[in-house]
């Protein structure tokens, strides 16, 4: 199993926007393309407090590819996107991170 860690900046002022499209439509079409969600969070303590960060888990490399492009092909998210970034885009940048357990770690 692999993890992927993404980190998201908004634009201004456009986190709770960013937040609802996780909660009303993104998470949904994840489970969609068997995009297994781990966890999201926002940053309390130390750091930005402007970030989404979240995890997110695939069996391999591979299952990864296929439901990433599956995802990001589906008419529906296609359409998502469209309607909630018409007064412009809701994320300023993405950081993305594939992270792979050691022998030892107890998330696996």
């Amino acid at each position: 199993m692999i993890h992927e860690l993404r980190i998201y900046t908004p634009t201004d002022d456009n986190m709770g926007a960013l937040l609802r499209r996780f909660r009303d439509h993104t998470l949904r079409l994840f489970d969609k393309h068997d995009i297994v969600s781990v966890g999201y969070w926002l940053n309390s303590i130390g750091g930005r407090s402007d970030e989404l960060w979240y995890m997110l888990a695939f069996d391999d490399f591979a299952q990864r590819e296929q439901a990433w492009a599956g995802f990001l092909a589906d008419p529906e998210w296609l359409e998502v996107r469209r309607v909630t970034e018409a007064d412009g885009p809701l994320v300023h940048h993405i950081e993305n991170r594939i992270l792979s357990p050691t022998s030892f770690s107890p998330l696996r």
